[in-house]
């Protein structure tokens, strides 16, 4: 048995930081109802690339999950909601503020019709404060949480992180605070209310940049693969490409000098004596060490670093990563056949517990796929499916 196995989740949120927050609840047993708006559904299914004509980006962080497809902008689709929240135990939900009431359903409404729900709200910039009506995407969150000010190349142009680390990391946050709830849940029976905003969540994270900042007053700038307070520790340049290394503290400095590059000069170098000596002078440092490591190819330099125990490794691209020996080890990537897609691959679980692993139970729902059978679970007759049918609720 799976850790939130008997653990009932109505997620209504589209697209990446609600579904991505139920899919981890999934994998770890929760009983999973995805609820797309009637007729078209999460519009994440429209994201390419397709496979037999099904997105595999939906596909990618919607599976243990079983959908239905509700008309919420009708009494009778938000009646369907209502059984079905009485049923639950947590509900999640990421329209823009506001709307949830419009639609009568926010938590006000919802808890009394269940007063242990867990509800979670994921917006741009949360439910209160001047902003919080605004539209909040990924991109603003990184534009309005100070990360892409502080992201790239020193007088370059602002870039966003590869990723959409606020959706995630907002997905995360309630996902974590959703636990916390239950664990609250368990012991005294109180449900409750969780606004997450995208911007709070991953400034939440901005813990070195903050320290910074209240402690000098310092306002962090784009700083490339460089670390603010450590050095060296970025990527450098060698004869064949990109490496990474990190050789922050006195110890590894010295190793580094005298087994990696032979250079045992630079540990009288009055520049590079002590460790902030180091990140005052990280420009000289940079160029030093580059023009060492130009000599010699990638693979050389990481032998040697390894050879000396200095922490280190290669920059790869996506496709190496995806080939590569220890994250095949890990079971990073699964495999299992789709009824629709066929053959997929698909991401694995991070985390790998002892006694109660993350499972793949089954694949994405199809659009409504699962409407009648939770219907007939909310003991709703043939003949009453059929009307809801022919009625566009369902």
């Amino acid at each position: 048995m799976q850790p939130l196995t008997g653990v009932k989740v109505i997620d209504i949120s589209h697209v990446l930081a609600g579904p991505y927050c139920s899919m981890i609840l999934g994998d770890m047993g929760a009983e999973v109802i995805k609820v797309e708006q009637y007729p078209d559904g999460d519009m994440t299914r429209k994201t390419g690339p397709f496979v037999n004509n099904l997105s595999y980006s939906f596909t990618m962080v919607n599976r243990n999950k079983k959908g239905i497809r509700l008309n919420l902008t009708t009494e009778k689709g938000r009646e369907i909601l209502y059984r079905l929240v009485e049923t639950a135990d947590i509900f999640i939900e990421n329209y823009r503020p506001g709307v949830s009431k419009k639609l009568g359903l926010d938590y006000e409404t919802l808890k009394k019709l269940n007063p242990k729900l867990i509800y979670c709200s994921i917006s741009g910039f949360g439910q209160t404060g001047p902003y919080s009506p605004k539209g909040g995407l990924d991109i603003m969150a990184q534009g309005m949480s100070g990360i892409m000010s502080m992201t790239g190349e020193m007088d370059g142009r602002p870039v966003k992180v590869g990723i959409p680390i606020h959706d995630i990391g907002a997905g995360l946050t309630a996902l974590y605070h959703i636990l916390f709830a239950y664990i609250h849940l368990m012991k005294t029976g109180e449900g409750q209310y969780i606004d997450i905003s995208l911007v709070d969540s991953c400034l939440a994270w901005t813990v070195w940049e903050a320290a910074a900042y209240f402690g000098m007053g310092e306002v962090p700038e784009p700083n490339g693969s460089r670390h603010r307070r450590l050095a060296p520790y970025q990527s450098f340049r060698t004869k064949t490409g990109y490496i990474l290394l990190g050789a922050p503290n006195q110890k590894l400095w010295e190793r580094f000098c005298k087994q990696v590059v032979e250079k045992e000069e630079w540990m009288e170098d009055p520049r590079f004596l002590t460790e902030n000596d180091r990140i005052n002078h990280v420009d000289e440092l940079e160029r030093e060490i580059e023009l060492v490591l130009m000599e010699q190819d990638a693979a050389i330099w990481l032998a040697r670093l390894e050879g000396a125990g200095i922490p280190c490794g290669p920059i790869h691209t996506y496709d190496e990563v995806m080939n590569n020996e220890q994250i095949q080890h890990r079971e990073m990537i699964m495999e299992y056949e789709h009824p629709i897609m066929g053959p997929l691959k698909m991401l694995g679980f991070p985390a790998k517990m002892s006694k109660t692993p993350a499972q793949l139970r089954f694949p994405a729902p199809m659009l409504g796929q699962h409407s009648e059978s939770i219907l007939e679970e909310l003991n709703f007759t043939e003949e009453e499916i059929l009307q809801l049918k022919q009625q566009s609720i369902i």
